[in-house]
């Protein structure tokens, strides 16, 4: 697996993997699977520990991604954004290759294909090392979907959001309430509470900046998708 170090947000289709490195935390971003999926590999700097966001697929390049020699850092955790199908398709094969544990909201665990080790909700926390995530539920692309925070002491936040925002608005919804519970969740635990600078990193495609997306956040909701 190659990874580059110049980090942009942007990723290919069976390409290289792109690695961000702060203080405390690495962020490597990969794209897997048919449909971009996006998997995100956080390490601990100074504990060489590990947190995956989404399995979603071809677990082969995403145990090559962390590694096989004996520095590659300890997977303790997968974590699945939500329950659709494209996001958790190398899910038992990554966290039983690694013995890691797995989490995720309780509204979506129902059809993963691995029980999850822990059920996380709306403020509750998971640590990656000696850094924290904090759990942020955004009701509407799916019942449990969730994202995931860092506030890094020394720069911006850093958001995954799965598939409940990316660059040009909300994730898909499939009716009026459930797009207007994702806008209102967006709106008050997301823009409402992380400054311009918060670096976002959705399920699929490219990342973006809250402050890229800040100002159409009426025009997503006049239009309704």
């Amino acid at each position: 697996m190659n990874v580059v170090d110049h980090y942009t947000g942007h990723v290919e289709p069976g390409g290289d993997a792109a690695r961000r490195t702060l203080e405390a935390l690495t962020i490597t971003k990969l794209s897997v699977g048919p449909m971009d999926n996006n998997a995100y590999l956080l390490v601990c700097r100074a504990r060489n520990e590990a947190l995956l966001i989404d399995a979603a697929a071809e677990p082969e390049r995403i145990s090559d991604l962390i590694g096989h020699g004996p520095d590659r850092p300890a997977l303790r955790t997968v974590v699945t954004t939500h329950q659709h199908g494209d996001h958790w398709q190398a899910l038992g094969a990554v966290a039983g290759a690694n013995g890691a544990n797995t989490a995720a909201h309780p509204l979506d665990a129902g059809p993963l294909p691995v029980p999850p080790d822990f059920l996380v909700e709306q403020g509750d926390t998971l640590a990656v090392g000696d850094c924290t995530l904090e759990v942020i539920h955004l009701r509407g692309h799916t019942p449990g979907s969730i994202a995931l925070l860092y506030r890094d002491p020394s720069g911006p936040p850093h958001l995954f959001t799965g598939d409940s925002l990316f660059p040009g608005g909300p994730g898909r919804t499939t009716n009026p309430e459930d797009f207007t519970s994702l806008m209102d969740d967006l709106e008050t635990r997301v823009f409402g509470e992380l400054p311009d600078d918060t670096w976002f990193y959705p399920g699929h495609g490219d990342d973006s900046t809250l402050g890229a997306e800040r100002s159409k956040l009426g025009e997503w909701r006049a239009r309704g998708w």
